[in-house]
């Protein structure tokens, strides 16, 4: 990989991530009753319901600490004050309803929403590169008509509809797992057993839910093993008497895997925004949850927060994707400046 490369991808990278980052602020600012309208209206049904009143100045003052922004400014000066806060200072604001910082509850957030969401991708593609393999070495046979049956109705089935219906037989019907939350009441918190098992059990059914949208991959997997099985070098390798196992898994895998490793980066990209809706299906507490609860009540610095969290993981696993696609196929980086 050469170095024109390298900086050539950090720089679009670094400039995507900004320019969506800048597009969401102004969109943000030019809604009817922005962050600030938003806020000043909170206040005052606070100040309503507590029969106490708030000097307008000082809701002006909670209004810049809360959003960090100058409600009277000119929108290039918030805009300013916004970026260097976040970037400088590390600082999203603070969530109009927990009066708590935007950092400190996408930190409690992320890692519960990262469990389900990796867990399942992983489970996910595993099962899309396993069965589209078989699918492709047992071409045009019953199985693979009706893998590539499944396989499609799969595919076209929304993930939070297998939630519901996970939900319904799993946890209504049946009763082997919890319709919501976490961890279960009474369990201690801690590095031991009862912890990590009622984690496990509340995070089945949103990790088996998710990993659906996995399995659409092993048709990809399967045409990439069918493409692959017609190259010449694999006739070398019949000749030379390689054991089948060696060239099913050296020859073949290797080589129908390679192009699914962007998808799957692309994957990683997307393993907090899918967990949104999946999160509220189950009520489970995680960054979706959280997303979608700032939605509803409109809490613009939690809004804002989450989606420069969900660009970063988005624009870094797709660079990651380009800068170690030549090592992963060394044909690639053969190309020079022409990959």
């Amino acid at each position: 990989m050469s170095g024109n490369y390298f900086v050539k991808r950090v720089g679009q990278a670094v400039l995507t991530f900004f320019a969506t980052v800048t597009l969401t602020f102004v969109l943000y600012q030019m809604m009817p009753g922005g962050p600030a309208e938003a806020l000043r209206n909170v206040i005052l049904q606070q100040q309503m319901g507590s029969g106490n009143t708030i000097d307008p100045a000082r809701i002006e003052q909670l209004v810049a600490q809360y959003t960090n922004l100058e409600s009277d400014a000119p929108i290039y000066v918030q805009y300013y004050q916004y970026m260097s806060s976040v970037f400088l200072e590390q600082d999203l604001g603070e969530s109009l309803y927990e009066n708590t910082a935007v950092t400190t509850l996408l930190a409690d957030r992320i890692p519960w929403s990262m469990l389900i969401s990796v867990y399942a991708m992983v489970i996910g593609y595993t099962g899309s590169i396993v069965l589209g393999a078989v699918m492709a070495f047992k071409e045009k046979s019953r199985f693979d008509s009706v893998s590539s049956v499944v396989v499609i109705g799969l595919n076209s089935t929304p993930y939070y509809v297998a939630g519901i219906l996970f939900i319904f037989f799993f946890s209504i019907r049946n009763e082997f797992f919890p319709t919501g939350g976490r961890v279960g009441l009474g369990v201690e918190a801690g590095f031991n057993v009862a912890f990590m098992q009622s984690i496990a059990h509340h995070a089945a059914l949103p990790i088996l839910s998710m990993s659906v949208l996995g399995l659409g991959a092993a048709l990809t997997m399967r045409g990439n093993s069918v493409r692959v099985l017609g190259e010449d070098y694999l006739r070398v390798a019949e000749l030379r008497g390689l054991r089948n196992s060696r060239i099913a898994t050296q020859y073949v895998g290797r080589n129908a895997v390679l192009p699914m490793y962007t998808q799957f980066m692309i994957g990683i990209a997307g393993v907090l925004s899918s967990s949104v809706i999946v999160e509220q299906i189950f009520s489970y507490p995680g960054v979706g949850m959280l997303v979608y609860e700032a939605i509803q009540v409109r809490n613009y610095p939690v809004l804002m927060g989450s989606l420069i969290v969900f660009t970063l993981v988005t624009v870094v696993a797709i660079l990651i994707a380009d800068l170690t696609y030549g090592f992963i196929d060394p044909r690639i980086s053969a190309g020079g400046d022409n990959e």
